[in-house]
């Protein structure tokens, strides 16, 4: 993936794996061979089987309980997450996407419409990126231009018209800073968002399923619940972006990830988001199914919740729940 405003590639490797699941990669290649072993020499393994599959539980859980910041960054940056199209494929009973904000043109790297999940109709809107060279080209990298932001407002508003409610799924480095999207008014999509979303007239539920960079994810990010998943981030600019600006040096992106306190631990404590959903073991990418039913139960639960509010109490719950995010502290000299 490709980071805002700087080009940079995400800490992914090529290989679809990360360096510190090298050893749970190895050890599942392991029992692979095994199994192929015996269906071959038709002999039984399944002692043998058994002891490397716990050998490799325990690692996995081992790994994963020690993570670090920056290991959740890369994770929240994998090249196997599952983006929003694949929510969608595994939750939805009917999808019809939506294109254009009726200005200017599609912006194919926010994708939104009319979704059916258990009987329950919303319109999702989210964060698109690609799988390969070729989709993220078209995706833009999951950096929307002003017109994505006023696509995704178009639907919010017929979603209103139809009194029913959006849910956001956010996964994006950034809104895309580049000198076309700057002269249609970026900043402007963005801040018009913000203030339309808090006035929406029906439930809002924001979730953080990978990246949530900069201005570019809160556009979407304006909700009644914010959750995210276990593995996902959210900052007010990547760590990249932020040791650039602070040292000079994006080597530094550890220690600035560190500092900015992205992880959804860190936020759910500050007191910024008000859910973690749990990932699969070893991620989301290690089982999208599990991730995918997972969500979907959530998003019920949570829509659930929110529908026993009328929109003038949900007006206020937002206007409460914003203004008393973040604090600050007068010491004496």
């Amino acid at each position: 993936m490709a980071e805002a405003g700087n080009g940079k590639p995400s800490t992914a490797v090529a290989s679809g794996y990360l360096p510190f699941e090298k050893p749970i990669i190895e050890m599942e290649e392991k029992i692979a061979e095994l199994k192929a072993m015996a269906s071959i020499q038709n002999i039984s393994m399944d002692d043998e089987i058994r002891r490397v599959t716990e050998k490799a539980n325990r690692l996995r859980d081992e790994i994963y309980s020690k993570l670090t910041t920056w290991q959740k960054v890369q994770l929240a940056r994998h090249p196997k997450r599952p983006f929003t199209l694949d929510y969608i494929q595994g939750m939805a009973d009917k999808f019809m996407e939506l294109h254009g904000d009726r200005a200017f043109a599609d912006d194919p790297a926010i994708i939104g419409g009319f979704m059916t999940m258990e009987g329950r109709r919303m319109m999702v809107i989210g964060h698109q990126k690609g799988r390969n060279t070729k989709e993220n080209i078209f995706r833009n990298f999951g950096m929307p231009h002003p017109e994505g932001y006023r696509k995704a407002l178009r639907l919010m508003k017929l979603a209103e018209k139809f009194r029913i409610p959006v849910v956001t799924l956010i996964d994006t480095p950034g809104a895309y800073p580049g000198i076309g999207a700057e002269e249609r008014g970026q900043a402007e999509a963005i801040a018009r968002n913000l203030r339309e979303m808090a006035a929406l007239e029906v439930p809002i539920l924001a979730i953080v399923i990978g990246e949530g960079g900069s201005g570019g994810a809160l556009a979407l990010g304006v909700g009644d619940r914010i959750l995210m998943l276990e593995f996902a981030i959210y900052s007010v600019i990547s760590p990249e972006g932020c040791a650039a600006i602070l040292w000079r040096d994006q080597a530094k992106a550890k220690e600035a990830a560190e500092a900015l306190r992205v992880t959804s631990d860190d936020l759910y404590t500050l007191g910024v988001i008000d859910k973690i959903i749990r990932e699969p073991d070893g991620g989301a990418h290690r089982n999208p199914e599990a991730m995918a039913a997972e969500l979907k139960r959530v998003i019920y639960e949570e829509l659930e919740y929110l529908a026993r509010y009328d929109s003038e109490t949900l007006k206020e719950r937002r206007r409460h729940k914003y203004a008393k995010i973040g604090y600050f502290r007068e010491d004496s000299a």
